[in-house]
């Protein structure tokens, strides 16, 4: 599984990231993205549903989270 790590990084790059890596995921493919803040949580989650993507959020503490996308 492809794993982006957008810890550290300011919106509006974890959903650029995470958008860059969405666009070469086959379906049922799946990537692990890591965020480091509430907001980009927020904003990468509202783009993976709006692709299309099934998203599941995991919260690891310190504000990191782990989000599963899968292209449906």
């Amino acid at each position: 599984m492809l794993e982006v790590d957008t810890r550290g990084r300011s919106c509006p790059e974890p959903v650029i990231m995470t958008k860059n890596a969405v666009s070469g995921l086959q379906k049922e493919d799946s990537i692990k993205v890591l965020i480091g803040e509430e907001v980009a949580k927020e904003n990468v989650g509202r783009f993976a549903r709006n692709a299309g993507c099934e998203v599941d959020i995991e919260e690891k503490g310190n504000e990191e989270y782990e989000l599963i996308i899968t292209k449906k």
